[in-house]
């Protein structure tokens, strides 16, 4: 009997093990079941005809670098940096033939109102835009943006007289629809781990549009007078002296519009609702166990919401506001650096010609270039974007108070000392614009960023719109005080622009610039 109850209890143990291991398995089946009609609920659906879900299919499957979309965004902020950037080093001659100044000092009066017009006509329509791109793709926004390149770019050209130069230029400005646009469009066609490296390269692009622009500007304006053997001055060139180098930009611009063309957009035409009510079929279809109503919830409660009211985020609005500030203080010393260095030199200018100012600007955008693709990633993990702007701005204040300085120099001296200050001073100023527009992005969500970029360009626009007229206007008073007693001449012009400086600087401290808390 008892070899037949050990056998016995023998069995029945194997029994309860077997039972125990198949009870075991079968609830970690179940698990697996439940997480996979999880992972049906949550996952994304792509709705046919949606060219959003086109893109974010694409996002899903592909894999590498994304180099055809990077080309395309590098080529998009190329097309908006040329008609800027190209305008500086010929601005003061134009005007001059223009005949609307009386005096030679007049010219900068006049030369800071053209230059402010396209700023004033961007920041009228940045919003206006911004909500166009909302609601009809970014595609059809960034097509107006490089068209209206070409034919306004083309009519500043041609211009017959001052009103319709700065008329043209208003224009532009105000269909000058690419930065915003092209900034949402960056953020929405990589993948999460190229995002950065698409925004870094709307600044990559920016800073060749600054080796570029001046070059094309200082080169290819008066050809008449430069290359006589190559354009007669009968020729339309002659008779529009600064044609050709508006003519290049609008004909790169052309070729911009054809390739945008191929352009995919991001913009999602589906109604979201849509989308939810698919998913919460899934979940009528789950086994018993599997709260469906939870998953749903839990789908509600991750979507964004827009309810959120950026004017009441304080670490976007101040990041913003210093943003302005600093932009006030550089497009002013962009003018009056252009001003400056063709004016005479019994004003204390250092009368160089527009391929002088065309080279000084070129070399400057290389050296931003650089700086921005090998050392500035590596600064920012470092110090991090604030402490680089505050470095930044306060080297700035000796910089500049060194110009006048300068202007005493001649030869090779003065090409020198130049062309190092004008490299390290763009290198601050990107630095700087690089470091706040990095705090804006983190200071909101991402489903946010395209109403905040948009905040951000039309506040910006007006901040860079008074720069140059205000710039322009300092520059003619300062010229007419060459024997006063405080500060003569350019010196009073350094100085104004070093306490914009030196109040910019001070508002990135706290209590008013703050970082958002993670």
């Amino acid at each position: 009997m008892a070899p037949c109850f050990n056998l016995f209890c023998l069995l029945l143990k194997n029994l309860l093990l077997s039972i125990e291991v198949c009870t075991f398995n079968s609830y970690f089946v179940y698990r697996e079941m439940e997480e996979e009609q999880r992972e049906v609920l949550l996952k994304k659906v792509y709705h046919e005809g949606c060219p959003g879900c086109r893109v974010e299919h694409l996002k899903d499957t592909q894999r590498g670098l994304p180099v055809r979309q990077l080309f395309f965004v590098w080529i998009v902020v190329l097309c908006n940096a040329l008609p800027i950037s190209s305008l500086f080093p010929y601005l003061y001659f134009m005007i001059r033939d223009f005949n609307i100044a009386k005096t030679e000092k007049d010219i900068g009066y006049y030369a800071g109102y053209a230059g402010a017009s396209y700023m004033f006509g961007r920041a009228l329509t940045s919003i206006l835009w911004g909500m166009v791109a909302d609601r009809y793709g970014r595609k059809p926004v960034i097509l107006v943006g490089t068209a209206s390149v070409v034919i306004f770019n083309t009519l500043f050209g041609l211009s017959l007289n001052y009103w319709m130069a700065i008329s043209s230029r208003f224009l532009l400005g105000s269909m000058s629809t690419l930065l915003g646009p092209i900034m949402a469009y960056a953020t929405e066609i990589f993948r999460e781990e190229y995002q950065a490296l698409g925004l870094s390269t709307i600044n990559t692009a920016w800073g060749v549009g600054l080796i570029i622009g001046p070059a094309l500007g200082g080169f290819l304006a008066q050809p008449a007078e430069k290359y006589p053997n190559i354009f007669s001055k009968e020729s339309i060139f002659g008779r529009f002296p600064y044609f050709l180098p508006c003519l290049c930009t609008s004909v790169y611009a052309f070729g911009i519009t054809i390739a945008c063309c191929w352009l995919q957009e991001t913009l999602h035409t589906h109604n979201e609702n849509n989308k939810l009510s698919k998913n919460s079929y899934n979940a009528l279809e789950a086994p018993c166990g599997f709260n469906a109503e939870e998953a749903v919830n839990e789908i509600e409660a991750n979507k964004p919401t827009s309810k959120e009211s950026l004017i009441k985020n304080w670490p976007l609005m101040s990041s913003i506001i210093v943003f302005c500030v600093f932009s006030l203080h550089d497009m002013a010393y962009s003018e009056i650096f252009s001003l400056w260095a063709v004016s005479p030199r019994k004003y204390g200018g250092l009368s160089y010609s527009t391929d002088d100012v065309g080279v000084v600007l070129a070399i400057s955008g290389f050296g931003v270039l650089v700086f921005q693709l090998f050392l500035y990633p590596y600064l920012e993990k470092l110090l991090g974007p604030i402490i680089i702007c505050r470095i930044a701005g306060v080297l700035s204040i000796p910089l500049l108070a060194i110009y006048p300085l300068i202007a005493m120099l001649s030869g090779f001296n003065l090409s020198l000392a130049l062309n190092c200050a004008s490299a390290m001073k763009n290198v601050l100023s990107v630095s700087i614009g690089t470091s706040l527009i990095i705090l804006q992005n983190r200071a909101v969500e991402q489903h946010q960023r395209g109403a905040a970029n948009g905040i951000t360009m039309t506040t910006m626009s007006l901040f860079k719109a008074a720069g140059p007229a205000g710039g322009g206007v300092i520059f003619s008073w300062a010229q007419g005080r060459q024997r006063a007693a405080f500060f003569p001449g350019d010196q009073m012009i350094f100085f104004i622009l070093n306490v914009v400086e030196a109040i910019a600087v001070l508002m990135t401290f706290k209590p008013f610039l703050v970082r958002r808390s993670q």
